[in-house]
């Protein structure tokens, strides 16, 4: 039993209820699955109510993969990011779910209301995710399933909400529900050759090793191909594709789409303000996977291509003929600081 599970809200004084959160260090590695700890995101919780926490995370001011964009703003991801430790951190810390137990994803979704409010500045970002859990599938001690529903804050300006739903498995029931037995430990982590990924510019990232896709049959198909090696992406052995590895590579598309459309020096740039992903079957790490995509839209009028219109993008993730994963994302125009009215002296805000 952690002594900070047991801090709960005061009901005669609300006003002054809420422990202050601790920024000052991460919880442990092992609480959210990650085996460095500089990939740890989550620094506190506290227990608000029945089945309702105030979640701590720092977010870096800059990171080999979820580094912040042209406009100095916080990459989406990490939300995402936080929210899988977030939840996982709960389940262990709060609800005693064991520790070998493993954790399958079935759905994310996420979506930025506020990305000013995410500026990286000076020091790194402190957040708050105001959490609600709903048991979904409870059957212990073989079986947790869970949803987590999240507020995103930081210093008090509500910028974003998002949920992730999962089952925790012990090893007995995971190996009957991956049905590979004998094989799912079979594929090394080895680094993939680079050759074929599409440069890393066009699918907004910085290095090589962080492009995971590559170009498929046709306009509308690509290949995930992510290096198997990669410390942060693959931060620890597994079985299968990560959640997370999906989502970076239908980000990754979904940056490649939007741009594709004007990449003339100065022509808008789009950033991703929601993603929802559906997980379907597993993903294997020793079939290809194609990302294929299903539907390309501006918002408002299907038939014309705004500059400044919002993208929706829905994308599928295929091995074989069997989808895997979907997304269904938006991306939002950033509006540019030499595009903001401000008085003549006054600093530029982040746009």
């Amino acid at each position: 039993m952690y002594q900070r599970r047991l801090r709960r809200e005061n009901p005669d004084h609300p006003a002054r209820a809420v422990p202050a959160l601790d920024f000052e260090r991460t919880v442990a590695r092992r609480l959210v699955h990650r085996a460095a700890v500089a990939e740890v995101f989550v620094t506190d919780a506290v227990v608000l109510g029945e089945d309702h926490f105030l979640v701590a995370g720092q977010w870096p001011r800059d990171h080999a993969l979820y580094h912040p964009d042209a406009q100095r703003r916080s990459d989406p991801l990490l939300f995402a990011e936080t929210i899988r430790q977030a939840l996982v951190y709960l389940a262990h810390w709060h609800y005693e779910v064991p520790l070998g137990h493993r954790f399958v994803g079935y759905d994310m979704d996420f979506e930025i209301t506020d990305p000013d409010a995410l500026c990286v500045g000076g020091r790194p970002l402190p957040v708050e995710l105001e959490a609600r859990w709903q048991w979904t599938d409870r059957r212990p001690p073989r079986r947790y399933g869970a949803r987590l529903e999240v507020a995103l804050s930081v210093g008090g300006r509500r910028c974003g909400r998002g949920s992730l739903r999962v089952v925790a498995l012990d090893e007995r029931s995971y190996r009957i529900v991956r049905g590979r037995i004998g094989r799912a430990e079979c594929v090394s982590l080895a680094a993939e050759e680079s050759c074929g990924r599409v440069e890393p510019g066009l699918v907004g990232r910085l290095r090589d090793k962080d492009s995971v896709l590559a170009r498929g049959s046709s306009a509308d198909e690509w290949l995930l191909r992510p290096n198997l090696d990669h410390a942060i992406l693959f931060d620890h052995p597994t079985d299968h594709l990560p959640l997370m590895v999906l989502l970076e590579g239908f980000r990754q598309l979904g940056h490649l789409m939007t741009h594709s459309a004007t990449p003339r020096p100065g022509g808008p740039a789009f950033s991703l303000v929601s993603a929802a992903v559906d997980c379907l079957a597993f993903a294997e790490l020793d079939l290809p996977t194609r990302l294929v995509v299903r539907e390309k839209v501006a918002a408002g009028d299907p038939t014309v291509v705004e500059a400044r219109a919002e993208r929706r993008l829905r994308l599928d993730a295929l091995q074989g003929d069997t989808v895997v994963a979907s997304c269904a994302s938006v991306w939002a125009p950033v509006r540019l600081a030499a595009e903001v009215d401000r008085p003549v002296g006054l600093p530029v805000p982040c746009a």
